[in-house]
């Protein structure tokens, strides 16, 4: 796996400012610390801040796809999501939600369904922050906002996503799953909610509780991050519990990455080797699974 470009401190750092409740002069503050200044902590935020551009793979006006705006019932009320899927469709196809981070729809999130919808399926990300106004762009804010808003609302209409998904037209009625970070554990949490769930990939998420893995049959697939022990503490009871409940899965180490190794709009946080590997398996399983 290639080096990360700044110290694993620093990407650490960041991992805790955006996962929780931080402010950013104090975040600011102790990356000088970590940097040796302030000009060079100026010097490493956009490395490790999201860049939009940096990660975008896929054309927002990419002629192989047709992607647009949609809306479905949420909770209680309508929720925005982004759809998209192949230009040219002869027939109906699976279906896959994206589930984003903690942070709202944004364009990165965006850009993976796009990823999604060139391999072959309709891809729909919802925003779950849609009841709160919608996600900023800001960051901060957005990380602000999710932490503020109702997260058992949020989860439920991002999970609401797969019936509607599983119900359109052009979806074969068979859905596939991939989340990351809180996404990650949601995208499990569809498997035991959603019969129409026919695989569901977590990107270094939380793992699911043993009454959940109860009522799991599709297979899941797990990607980790060497260097993040935030969540790994977790595995190894999550691993007896699968086991337990005979429950067909797989899971994937990445030595020498951090949390957050498949956001491409962050240079620091990025490991190229490592998302390419955990995408292409990802894509294999859904083949498989969705076919």
């Amino acid at each position: 796996m290639g080096k990360q470009p700044v110290s694993q401190q620093a990407v650490e750092l960041y991992n805790e400012y955006i996962h929780g409740d931080v402010p950013r002069r104090s975040f600011l503050k102790r990356l000088a610390g970590i940097a040796g200044g302030v000009a060079a902590a100026g010097a490493l935020l956009p490395l490790l801040e999201p860049n939009y551009a940096w990660g975008r793979q896929v054309a927002e006006d990419d002629p192989r796809l047709a992607a647009d705006y949609v809306e479905y019932p949420g909770t209680d009320g309508m929720v925005k999501a982004y759809c998209a899927r192949p230009s040219q469709q002869d027939g109906p196809l699976p279906g896959i939600l994206v589930i984003h981070e903690n942070r709202g729809l944004n364009a990165h999130i965006e850009d993976v369904a796009r990823r999604a919808a060139l391999a072959g399926y309709v891809a729909l990300a919802p925003d779950g922050l849609t009841f709160a106004g919608g996600a900023p762009e800001d960051q901060e804010a957005a990380r602000d906002l999710f932490g503020s808003s109702d997260r058992e609302h949020i989860t439920n209409d991002v999970i609401a996503g797969v019936s509607y998904l599983a119900a359109r037209e052009d979806c074969t009625g068979k859905v596939g799953t991939v989340g990351f970070c809180y996404g990650g554990g949601v995208s499990l949490l569809c498997a035991a909610r959603q019969s129409a769930v026919a695989a569901a990939v977590c990107f270094y998420g939380s793992p699911l509780k043993a009454e959940d893995l109860a009522n799991v049959t599709a297979p899941l697939m797990m990607h980790y991050a060497g260097e993040d022990t935030r969540i790994n503490d977790s595995i190894p009871v999550f691993r007896a519990l699968l086991d337990e409940n005979n429950c067909a899965y797989s899971l994937h180490m990445y030595p020498g990455t951090g949390h957050g190794f498949h956001n491409d709009t962050s240079a620091a946080r990025y490991n190229a080797e490592a998302a390419a590997l955990a995408w292409s398996r990802t894509i294999n399983l859904f083949g498989y699974a969705l076919a």
